[in-house]
């Protein structure tokens, strides 16, 4: 599904990543750990960038219009699919046919109340699902996530991870808390100075195993 050989990539004329290879298949669950600036948002992009039909991808930010609804935002995960007209037709009322189909997940969420509320106005745990709402909508199998769970307490934190292995075939994410990515992945992949330095099934390892890679 994913295979990088050898990879180099950075921006800004300097280099992220170095020679990184790694393999990912159809089904797992894989965390990337690490420091920050160790890589792991440079390495998600990239993946995303080579494989964007069947991926839907969750940024650090969120990437939320926050004047817009949730009803909106999460409509936006499908906005390639739809011409121009229809989509600015949608945003100034939107039709029946495509508000039912977005109140389904957002009820799955527990966002049906919010479902016309401007995202700027939500909670931080709301925006997230909302983030989530949008990569379902967009009906692929595979989910990217940056530091998907950073923003939100440990309970929703843990309630969103279930919620993403249960929806998604593969998922892929960058975390920052060790333990959530020991719990909720089945392989971590510890990336320090842009390189690749642990690779191992989660069966087994302890959080003490992966320090290294963050000792200066």
């Amino acid at each position: 599904m994913f295979d990088l050989q050898n990879v180099t990539a950075g921006y800004g004329g300097k280099d992220v990543l170095h020679g990184v290879s790694i393999h990912i298949k159809k089904g797992e669950r894989v965390s990337f750990i690490g420091k920050s600036g160790a890589g792991k948002t440079t390495l998600l992009q990239l993946m995303y960038d080579k494989n964007r039909s069947n991926t839907a991808i969750i940024p650090q930010d969120w990437g939320l219009v926050k004047s817009l609804s949730v009803f909106h935002n999460i409509y936006m995960g499908k906005l390639n699919e739809k011409p121009t007209w229809y989509n600015i037709a949608n945003l100034i009322h939107p039709m029946a046919g495509e508000v039912e189909p977005v109140r389904e997940i957002a009820c799955k969420l527990g966002l049906e109340e919010k479902l016309f509320t401007p995202v700027g106005s939500l909670s931080g745990g709301q925006k997230l699902r909302t983030a989530i709402g949008r990569a379902f909508y967009r009906s692929g199998s595979v989910l990217l996530a940056d530091e998907p769970v950073s923003a939100v307490d440990d309970h929703q934190s843990r309630e969103v991870l279930q919620y993403v292995n249960d929806t998604f075939e593969t998922v892929v994410l960058s975390m920052h808390d060790v333990d959530l990515a020991l719990e909720y992945s089945d392989r971590i992949i510890g990336l320090k100075d842009g390189q690749v330095v642990v690779d191992t099934p989660t069966r087994g390892i302890k959080k003490s195993d992966l320090d290294k890679l963050y000792l200066n």
